[in-house]
């Protein structure tokens, strides 16, 4: 048995598929909500909330392999309650900020969840993206009502990874042989800017999207308002304000892992052009 965590996310969603695709069952998918759940056929509805790790119990009930995305719960008690019903290997989202700005509070935080996997005895995987390319929706509000995207940075270029692919790779984890003990920083085929992603939505409405850098300092005021000044900060930094060769570089751990060459945002931005409708 697999249990898929976040199972209706942009991760999680894509991973349901891929696994029921490939045969990889029995399949399990937890949600807050069971009977809102568009679950692919044969997959199993689960209820849980990650802040309750009781709750999780029932839908850790049989599960061998587990998917999991760290920092949406107590990721101590989450771990010890899959080791304790007998999961043997996790597959763990993580950052790819632990090895490019440990310095980061956040940073800091996913390291550990890494290492007390690490140190639970359970087999596991960890995978590292970067900056997703889903993070553009937070623009749909302003692109719906033809209202002008405001971003800062928006020349720096990062490796932006679609969230699909950072499913397939957890798939190949969860159901291929060769990937237990390995750590996979992750990333997309190309730099994009928040400029050129602007104009692939643009490209996918087939309109104009009106686009204007801002100020770190604006940037600042409007994402501390809802993440608090530490992580505005920090989500300031890795998207344009300390950035460094290792945060730039474009790896092929999704090609070499899936065997399929990683998604552009392009594709994302086509593939997702009715949330900016």
């Amino acid at each position: 048995m697999i249990l898929v965590t976040g199972a209706t996310g942009n991760i999680g969603s894509a991973l349901l598929r891929e696994l029921h695709a490939c045969g990889a069952g029995p399949l399990r998918g937890l949600t807050r909500d069971a009977a809102r759940a568009t679950f692919p056929e044969t997959v199993e509805a689960v209820e849980g909330d990650f802040a309750e790790p009781e709750s999780l119990k029932p839908a850790l009930d049989g599960v061998r392999s587990l998917f999991l995305v760290s920092r949406l719960g107590p990721d101590a008690d989450i771990i010890e309650a899959a080791r304790l019903v007998g999961v043997e290997h996790v597959v763990l989202v993580s950052s790819i900020t632990v090895q490019t700005h440990p310095h980061l509070g956040p940073a800091g935080e996913n390291l550990a969840v890494e290492g007390l996997l690490k140190d639970s005895g359970m087999a596991w995987t960890v995978l590292r993206p970067t900056q997703f390319a889903s993070n553009a929706l937070m623009w749909a509000a302003s692109i719906r009502g033809h209202e002008t995207v405001r971003a800062p940075y928006a020349d720096t270029g990062l490796p932006t990874i679609h969230p699909a692919d950072i499913a397939s790779v957890a798939r190949a984890a969860l159901t291929e042989p060769g990937h237990r003990g390995r750590t996979y920083a992750l990333t997309g085929p190309e730099p994009v800017t928040a400029r050129q992603q602007a104009g692939a939505i643009a490209a996918a409405l087939g309109r104009d999207v009106p686009f204007v850098e801002i100020s770190r300092q604006e940037a600042h005021a409007r994402m501390a308002a809802v993440f608090g000044d530490e992580a505005a900060d920090a989500v300031l930094d890795v998207t344009g304000g300390d950035v460094n060769d290792e945060l730039l570089t474009v790896r092929d751990t999704v090609s070499r892992v899936t065997g399929s060459p990683a998604r552009s945002f392009r594709q994302w931005a086509a593939e997702n052009a009715d949330a900016f409708r």
